[in-house]
Formats: structure tokens, sequence, C-alpha cells
């Protein structure tokens, strides 16, 4: 990738504001290629807590009281987990649940290992260290909480695919972007370039999300999925998998909470096709499931 700038009109001062934006892509890119050779790679100012919670849950074998222990010692976690138990996707019956104990039982712990994840990604933008960037944060975790819940109805209603790990690759498609933006935070003149800022993006956001979620020990499925998701024209044979699925729930997300049918230009791309989608369904299945995916943002944090 050049990070080379042209000749920028404006003056002495304009110039030295261009050379000092390129000395900044290229210190964060430096910076990049030396953390991504290192062993590991995680996003900075993880609460304790989701951390302990999300090792935990990996294990088969963890007792629910023990999660119920670890999740009580945040207030603010063990309330998302108990919203997410009430969401209209997630609580077809409208019994609302009020103990954690039943609420993490009620979603399994795949789902409450997704929900704590997305806590711990959605506090990042209250980090003093990112004073500052919150409005950019927001509009990220916002995206990525969307393209989830509406990743989980499509993995519902077009493919068979396992819902709850189509919102978890959904909560994660942007955890590459998010890492990225903690670290331009150092750099706001590089920040302010939008558009040499979006290249470095482009070119390594898919490296680094694969490097954390590998570090995460998440499944081969999502980590490609993630990886993959943005590729548009990827083909491959077999039935749909969950990178057809995320790369559609990116699509949707995109155009807003109702398109239109003309909008729907993403039912040409192979993912699409595979699942066998029209607008006549698409539009249906979106209607039908406004409610749920609504509660699931909200749920979610967005």
């Amino acid at each position: 990738m050049s990070l080379e700038h042209g000749p920028v009109s404006g003056g002495p001062r304009a110039a030295v504001a261009a050379a000092h934006r390129g000395s900044d892509a290229a210190r964060l890119v430096e910076s990049l290629a030396v953390e991504l050779a290192g062993e590991k790679i995680d996003l900075p100012s993880f609460p304790d807590v989701a951390i302990r919670v999300r090792k935990a849950l990996s294990n088969d074998d963890v007792l629910v009281e023990n999660v119920v222990r670890m999740v009580s010692a945040e207030p603010a976690l063990a309330a998302r987990l108990l919203q997410l138990s009430n969401s209209a996707a997630l609580n077809a019956t409208g019994k609302r649940f009020t103990d954690l104990r039943t609420a993490i039982s009620r979603i399994g712990f795949n789902m409450a290992r997704s929900a704590t994840i997305a806590f711990a990604m959605s506090q990042l933008r209250r980090a003093e260290a990112y004073k500052g960037l919150e409005a950019p944060m927001a509009e990220l975790w916002d995206h990525s909480a969307h393209v989830a819940a509406v990743s989980l109805v499509i993995a519902k209603r077009f493919a068979r695919i396992n819902a709850d790990e189509a919102l978890l690759a959904g909560l994660l498609q942007s955890v590459g972007k998010l890492y990225l933006l903690t670290r331009a935070a150092r750099f706001p003149a590089l920040l302010a370039d939008v558009g040499a800022y979006q290249r470095i993006v482009a070119e390594w956001h898919g490296r680094v999300a694969q490097a954390i979620l590998r570090n995460w020990e998440m499944a081969d499925e999502i980590v490609t999925a993630v990886a993959a998701c943005e590729n548009a024209e990827r083909e491959h044979e077999g039935t749909t998998d969950l990178c057809d699925v995320l790369a559609v729930g990116n699509a949707v997300a995109v155009l807003g909470p109702d398109p239109r049918a003309e909008e729907m230009l993403f039912l040409g791309m192979p993912a699409a096709r595979r699942m066998k989608m029209d607008a006549a369904a698409c539009g249906a299945a979106l209607a039908e499931s406004h409610n749920e995916i609504q509660s699931l943002r909200q749920a979610l944090g967005s």
C-alpha cells in the first residue's frame, strides 16, 4: 500500500500537515506489522470480568452456577444478559425472566458468550483512553449489532446455519476495524485524513480480525466468515455457509431498517443466490422480524 501523498496546495502549512499525516500513517502501519508478528493480539481495555466469562464459557463442562457468580460481579453485564434473555428474538413466550441463572440457562452458553463479548466491545467507547472517539466507535458498534441481528434472522429464515453462531459472527465482523480505531487514536491528524485512514483499514482490518479471533480461540468457521464476508463475488461449492449469511447480513444492514425492493442489489450476490433469496421473500422476512431485530440490537447495546 502506498502511503505517499501527492502535492498539496495551500502553502507551507498545508504541506507540513500532509507530511505529518503521511508519517503518522507509516508509524501506524509499522506498529500493526509488529503487533501482528507477535504471538497474541487483543483488543485493549477489555473488562476483566468479560475475559473470565469468555474463557469459562469456552469450556463445555463449566457449571452455570460458576458463570452466574462471575457475571454477577459486573452489574452492567448481568443487566445485558437479562435484557437479551427477555428480547423478542429469544423469548417468544413473553414471560419475563428476572433472575440471572434462569436467563443464562434460557439463552444458553453460546449466546451468553456472544452477549459478554458484545458488552466488552461496546464498553470501549466509554474508556477514558478513547475520549473524543465516542462517535465513530458508537457508529461502528451500532453497525455490528445491526449486522448481528440481521444475520441471526437470515440464518433462521434462509439457511441451515446455527443462528447463535451467525449472531456471534455478526458481532465480530468489525473487530479488526475497532482495533484499528483504538490504535489510530494516537494519531489524530491521520484520523482527520479520512482517505488515508480508510486505505489502512481496508488493507489491515481483515488480518487484524483473524489474529484477534484466533487468540480468542474462536471456531474456524467464524474466523473464515469474518475474513471473507466483504468479498461480494465469493464463490464456493456446496451449500450456504456462515460467510454467505454474514455477507448478506452486512449488505442488508447497510440499507437501513426498511430497504425497498429496488435497493436490494445484493440479491445478485452469489451468497444471496445460494440462499434462493428474492426481493419479496427478503422484504417479508425483514418486516416480520422487525421487532426481533430491533430488540436484539437494543439488547446488544446498539
